[in-house]
């Protein structure tokens, strides 16, 4: 089976002053969140869109999508964990008692604030994800990227043209993410908040799919501005 998880456990404190979680602000008059699941349900590969939100936005969850989408059988929403990949295993605990989990089974995982995937980039990790088993969404990077191990001095400059910025989704072989994460001890799973990053350093190859420079995370209110601009010009057009 072909599984979406939308995250939207976070909290969104890089927002500011805000009275919500980032991923239910607007834009264009209706949540965040919608336009990020409005995107997987308009590809019929998947079998169940699984939506984590925190405990106590679970209502306004179910909520809002039945406002704005309707009662659709296929969407469930789900409490997400105390991070990331806590989150992504949840959706996964859903899955394993509800279907159990089948050896091709794989998943989908994307940042519920990142409203301008495309249908492209779902179809080319659906497709690669059930080939290679661990997948990431990339741009290219643009900018030369410094690394600093103390924030004062310059540690290292990466070779430009290896460097990527990573986006979302991120895919998966649900058996084999689940395999690499339960082998993990508490304090790598403290360290390692990236699910690419624990089946890369398992061994795996993890496929890339080029993503869209417009694929933007909203995180702070610039991005906010942006993403209104971006789907102001949508509508325009």
């Amino acid at each position: 089976m072909i599984y979406a998880e939308i995250l939207a456990g976070g909290k969104g404190t890089r927002m500011g002053n805000i009275n919500m979680p980032k991923q239910f602000l607007t834009i264009n008059s209706r949540p965040i969140i919608i336009h990020t699941i409005e995107k997987f349900l308009l590809n019929d590969r998947f079998d169940k869109i699984i939506v984590v939100s925190p405990k106590e936005w679970i209502n306004h969850t179910k909520d809002i999508i039945k406002k704005h989408i309707g009662p659709i059988d296929h969407i469930v929403v789900v409490e997400g964990g105390k991070d990331r990949n806590e989150s992504i295993m949840s959706g996964i605990r859903y899955i394993e008692n509800t279907f159990g989990i089948n050896d091709d089974d794989v998943i989908i995982t994307h940042d519920s604030v990142r409203p301008f995937l495309t249908h492209r980039i779902i179809e080319e990790n659906i497709d690669a994800a059930i080939q290679y088993g661990a997948v990431d969404t990339v741009i290219e990077a643009i900018d030369t990227i410094i690394q600093s191990e103390d924030g004062e001095t310059i540690s290292n400059i990466p070779v430009r043209d290896e460097m990527y910025q990573g986006q979302t989704p991120q895919s998966f072989n649900i058996q084999m993410l689940v395999k690499h994460y339960n082998s993990l001890s508490d304090e790598q799973k403290k360290i390692l908040t990236d699910a690419c990053k624990i089946c890369a350093l398992k061994g795996e190859k993890v496929k890339l799919v080029k993503g869209e420079v417009f694929n933007i995370k909203v995180t702070t209110p610039y991005d906010l501005k942006v993403a209104n601009a971006i789907l102001q010009e949508r509508i325009s057009q």
